[in-house]
């Protein structure tokens, strides 16, 4: 089982991305702030981050940052959510460190596309 890490601080959105995720056959971790984020991330090693570049405690960009920098997280795939899709911010979030960017509100077919383009044989099963 493919299993992401959601870094998302608005539990109306992470409870809305965690429901439907599970339902697509995926395991998810929550953090809702940035430190816990790249905590569990170190600690759990996850096969994806989606990761909400506005955190409380530490930011997304930094998060970003110190999992590149990481022998061991480096190679985790991470897609930057953000609600602010303003020119420039896919480069920024591209530049942090992120593989993909995905613009806030979610587009859950969309998303599912993209976690699938990171991850080899994450296709998830409908249910």
């Amino acid at each position: 089982m493919t299993r992401l890490l959601l870094v998302e601080d608005h539990e109306e959105i992470w409870d809305f991305l965690s429901r439907r995720l599970k339902r697509r056959g995926y395991e998810v971790a929550v953090a809702v702030d940035g430190q816990a984020g790249l905590d569990h991330a170190r600690a759990e090693l996850p096969d994806l981050v989606l990761l909400d570049m506005n955190l409380p405690v530490m930011d997304g960009w930094t998060v970003a940052q110190e999992l590149k920098a990481g022998a061991e997280t480096a190679s985790i795939p991470i897609i930057a959510l953000t609600a602010h899709a303003m020119a420039g911010d896919r480069e920024k979030a591209l530049g942090a460190g992120c593989n993909d960017y995905h613009p806030k509100p979610v587009d859950f077919s969309r998303l599912l596309a993209q976690i699938e383009a990171l991850v080899p044989g994450a296709a998830a099963v409908a249910q």
